[in-house]
């Protein structure tokens, strides 16, 4: 895909480009308090933002560019089992809808600004909060990494090679995220999201009237299944149907565990704010099928590309002009920096609050948060640039695939303590530390795939490491909080 530059493509792409950085470094000043003296202004943008630029944020850091380049590509490798992101994003919002406004209740009226900083206040544990801050510091990294993978797929299909727009893309982003914090990526979000939807809609009307008709695209993604073979096609294998849920239901479970989406909820001015998101938000689970759809498109454009990942820039380049291919690309480079740009301060947040001034400086000041903050977002940004140009891009993949599992492990101690205090620190502990080891073992046994078989009855059933981990985790849970109290409660004999 690379070698003669697309002028026409890039021009578009830098332009808008560039439109979104001034934007960024206006935001300093768009509903602006004392942005460098409290962590509240830079990294949770004051915790001002009402329903609709809560929905563009959320939506912008939960709808990535990877996701843009990637559903797509996992839908042409292998078809149905690809859609199981539809499901996951369907089952997220109720979950939303009941339980964030508990928990954006509970750090608003005792200043959290973390999901640690949630932890410690519930059960006042230094060595569970930092658990709970190390893994989402840890399973942040590689995602942010696979922001800049996305980036570099449509700079790539643009004819410009080697990692200098890459390095440029991201030093601007720092730079823009270091001054506005939360603001930029949450002023940038209205563009990018407009854009993504002006692509996508144009692109499922026009592409299947240039392909003869959705008719044509089904027959020729069925043909090339039925030619590939193995668990591949347009509907499920009965084999299939444990791991297509167990994934869904786990990465649904998983979702608002990381740090990047919690920090939309706790930067929202209410709980209502929250409750209106969660009815609004399955409006991108729409968008999401109709990228989805883009995998079988290939298909009948007769697309062949040597990584699933180069599909949907190929698309945009052989059946669209190349001004559009270049708005289609800024699009998604955009989608790359939103989520970027709140990856890197979610993270930033963690380890300023539940690291840095739990353990090294417990008498920091407002101001002293901020600047520690901004100067770890951009470490934060500079690791996630170096898993790009000194790793294959695959360590970035497997890593993130091991995020997913290990997030879903803070899910226990995050959540059931928002509705039941019976827990007790230690079994969520253990109860984290053996969901970590376990999921991750089995995931590194299975050549760090996210699934895994267990023989039943005679049969073999595939399932979700990172759901297995977690049932694990809450049983181990549960079964020491049962012997701590009972061992606490029991009368104490005389000397």
């Amino acid at each position: 895909m690379a070698g003669q530059i697309e002028w026409i493509a890039l021009s578009v792409f830098i332009f808008f480009f560039a439109l979104v950085t001034v934007m960024g470094f206006f935001a300093a000043r768009w509903k602006s308090g004392p942005v460098n003296e409290h962590l509240d202004e830079w990294g949770l943008g004051g915790r001002q933002f009402g329903t609709w630029i809560t929905w563009f944020l959320v939506g912008g850091d939960f709808y990535t560019a990877y996701t843009v380049i990637a559903v797509p590509a996992l839908v042409y490798a292998v078809g149905a089992y690809g859609f199981f992101a539809l499901p996951y994003t369907i089952i997220v919002y109720p979950f939303v809808f009941a339980v964030m406004p508990v928990l954006w209740k509970v750090a608003h009226a005792n200043g959290h600004v973390t999901a640690a900083d949630v932890v410690h206040g519930m059960y006042n544990s230094r060595a569970l909060e930092l658990a709970v801050a190390l893994t989402g510091m840890v399973a942040t990294m590689p995602y942010i990494a696979l922001q800049l993978i996305g980036m570099g797929v449509v700079i790539k299909a643009m004819g410009l090679t080697g990692e200098l727009p890459i390095i440029a893309a991201f030093v601007i982003l720092a730079l823009y995220t270091y001054s506005s914090g939360l603001r930029a990526p949450a002023l940038i979000a209205f563009v990018k999201d407009i854009m993504i939807y002006i692509v996508v809609l144009v692109a499922v009307v026009v592409v299947p009237m240039k392909l003869g008709g959705y008719g044509a695209v089904f027959s020729a993604a069925n043909d090339a299944f039925a030619a590939k073979g193995g668990a591949t096609g347009l509907i499920l294998k009965p084999q299939q149907y444990l791991a297509y849920a167990t994934l869904a239901l786990g990465s649904a479970l998983a979702a608002f565990m990381y740090p990047h989406t919690l920090t939309g909820i706790f930067a929202s001015k209410s709980a209502d704010t929250i409750r209106k998101n969660a009815i609004l938000l399955p409006a991108y689970t729409l968008l999401l099928g109709l990228i989805a759809l883009l995998g079988y498109m290939a298909y009948a454009a007769h697309i062949k590309v040597a990584s699933p990942n180069d599909v949907v820039p190929m698309l945009f380049k052989v059946l669209f002009p190349s001004w559009f291919s270049g708005f289609a690309f800024s699009a998604i480079a955009i989608g790359a920096l939103v989520p970027a740009a709140v990856m890197s301060i979610g993270a930033a947040n963690l380890f300023t609050r539940n690291v840095w001034k739990s353990y090294v400086n417990p008498g920091i000041t407002h101001a002293g948060e901020a600047a520690v903050a901004k100067i770890t977002s951009l470490v934060v940004k500079v690791g996630a640039l170096a898993f790009i140009l000194f790793l294959p891009t695959q360590y970035a993949l497997d890593l993130q695939l091991l995020g997913g599992l290990w997030i879903l492990q803070t899910f226990p101690a995050l959540v059931f303590g928002l509705f039941t205090r019976w827990f007790r620190a230690e079994g969520l502990l253990l109860g984290w530390a053996a969901g970590i080891v376990w999921g991750s073992w089995t995931a590194w046994s299975n050549g760090l795939k996210p699934l895994a078989t267990i023989e039943l009855g005679g049969s073999s059933h595939v399932f979700y490491v990172g759901l297995g981990a977690l049932i694990l985790n809450i049983a181990i849970a549960a079964v020491v909080t049962l012997v701590v109290s009972r061992v606490r409660s029991a009368p104490r004999v005389p000397a």
